[in-house]
């Protein structure tokens, strides 16, 4: 395996677009709140979300920035940390992420967490937004909108929230709700109304299969690359259900209309792979399967995800949410794993030291700004990639 080399180099100083992630939480944290965002999963008793490869990668390549020495016991993690406070920790991480722009889902905020404006000011980078339907859909029902007039006051909405400012996408969590075996076909007026009427006496979240096929298809409407979880999650999924290969019937009738960007995808990114190989539409990343599998496995998970995929559709997204490590975590996993798969083919002679480094500027950017259509940010000074903690720096 390549230690380094040009295509690391190249990959080091650029600046990534993270085309899907989430805010960060701006208050300090327990040892209770910050494992709870350490997992998918949930903390169990005597099982500490510290002794996962996401807690280990945590220990190892995050302990530096705070003044730690290399694998720093959790407790003196969190500790440095609650000394340093949440702002010191979340510049530290985001700068060291050296990430120049942010596509970010606002629509999942059970924490207080920075708002796209405030996640760009403390990168020093430019935030976007990415709206997610299921709530827009949530807030329509919730206001008490008549079954017969859903559909209007959805598509409404939908259409106000993607003519804000700094709208670039919208996403689907259909994963979580449905799965993806679901009809593909467009739902009827008069199933849309019924469906409505049910959800309007039963409350709760969106989960009807009809209203989920109304929300995709109401997202081909308004014209802007769609974004669907796929894959890994927590255990509100139903893993079987969300194969993006379920959705090729859709994908056929959906032909020539807006990207589908499928994001994180693990255990899938072969199937997404192929779809990507075989629909002009569909474009892929490995998201946050990055920062739970860590550095040392992130090479494995990208040779997979680009076994057939077409370079000019993969992208990078970190999916970082609550914790500012995850974005270090994810740029680091992707930088070097990426790096370490295009310099090997460099050095075996199966991929030109040009086509390398095309391809690397590619996945770590310029894929995202061809299909979101926001300017390219100026590259990140080799200095300013990974800066220096106030006190000292240790080698990282």
């Amino acid at each position: 395996m390549s230690a380094t080399g040009p295509v690391h180099e190249a990959l080091a100083a650029l600046p990534l677009v993270d085309h899907h992630c989430h805010g960060v939480v701006t208050a300090g944290l327990d040892r209770d709140g910050f494992e709870s965002l350490l997992t998918e999963g949930e903390p169990w008793p005597g099982i500490s979300p510290f002794d996962t490869p996401a807690g280990v990668a945590v220990r190892r390549h995050c302990a530096p920035l705070l003044d730690l020495p290399r694998h720093a016991p959790a407790d003196a993690y969190l500790t440095r940390r609650a000394e340093l406070g949440a702002h010191e920790v979340n510049r530290r991480f985001l700068a060291a992420a050296g990430t120049g722009t942010f596509c970010v889902d606002t629509g999942y905020t059970p924490h207080r967490i920075t708002t796209p404006a405030e996640l760009a000011y403390t990168a020093d980078a430019t935030a976007y937004e990415v709206v997610r339907l299921e709530t827009i859909a949530e807030a329509v029902m919730t206001e008490g909108v008549e079954p017969d007039a859903y559909t209007t006051a959805f598509r409404t909405a939908a259409e106000e929230a993607v003519r804000r400012p700094g709208v670039v996408a919208v996403k689907s969590v259909a994963a979580y709700r449905t799965g993806f075996d679901l009809d593909p076909a467009r739902p009827s007026a008069a199933e849309v109304t019924e469906a409505a009427r049910h959800w309007s006496a039963a409350g709760g979240r969106l989960t009807d299969p009809v209203l989920v096929r109304h929300l995709l298809w109401t997202a081909v409407d308004l014209g802007l690359p769609l974004q669907l979880h796929t894959g890994f999650g927590d255990n509100d999924i139903r893993l079987h259900r969300v194969d993006p290969t379920h959705l090729t019937d859709w994908l056929h009738l959906t032909k020539g209309t807006i990207p589908v960007l499928l994001l994180h995808c693990w255990p899938y990114q072969r199937q997404a792979a192929y779809l990507a190989a075989v629909f002009e539409q569909v474009y892929l990343d490995v998201g946050l399967t990055l920062h739970h599998v860590g550095p040392a496995r992130s090479r494995a998970i990208l040779a997979e995800a680009l076994e057939i995929t077409p370079f000019r559709k993969l992208l990078y997204s970190s999916d970082a949410y609550g914790l500012a490590e995850f974005y270090r975590l994810g740029a680091l996993a992707f930088r070097r794993g990426l790096g370490d798969l295009l310099q090997d083919r460099v050095d075996a002679d199966e991929l030109s030291l040009p086509d390398a480094l095309r391809i690397a500027a590619w996945a770590a950017g310029d894929n995202a700004h061809r299909l979101y259509g926001f300017p390219p940010p100026e590259p990140i000074p080799a200095s300013a990639s990974a800066p220096a903690p106030e006190s000292r720096q240790h080698r990282d």
